[in-house]
């Protein structure tokens, strides 16, 4: 079966998504704060599992997120769980944390999720 990319527009309520099965990348980037974060992170952990199955010898993630709420830190991690399992597979997969430089809530969070999960994590500052 052929995975097609995943490509949203940010708004302000939820953030930029670039899906990239044939590039390996997978990228969320903006604020993430859902009506309803598991309806919203539901069809990008759908894709996740099949993308599991097919994944490219690399696989890029780019999180780039200025803010999110408790119920999307918990659907992040379930992105991050689903890529965990990509990387069991594959062995490459490196995630790219970005926070600007002032932003330490940014940064815990990003190292808090490496803390948790069993894949390399590159803390990417964004000099503002």
């Amino acid at each position: 079966m052929d995975l097609q990319p995943i490509k949203l527009a940010g708004s302000p309520k939820t953030p930029a998504v670039n899906f990239d099965p044939d590039k390996g990348v997978v990228e969320l980037k903006g604020r993430s704060i859902p009506e309803n974060a598991i309806d919203f992170y539901r069809p990008l952990i759908d894709w996740l599992d099949k993308y599991a199955t097919t994944a490219k010898t690399n696989t890029e993630v780019n999180i780039q997120l200025e803010y999110f709420n408790t119920s999307s830190s918990k659907c992040i991690l379930d992105v991050f769980k689903k890529l965990e399992t990509v990387y069991r597979v594959t062995n490459s997969v490196i995630i790219n944390w970005y926070y600007e430089e002032d932003d330490e809530d940014m940064l815990e969070a990003g190292e808090d999720y490496q803390s948790i999960l069993k894949i390399p994590f590159k803390m990417i500052e964004i000099e503002e």
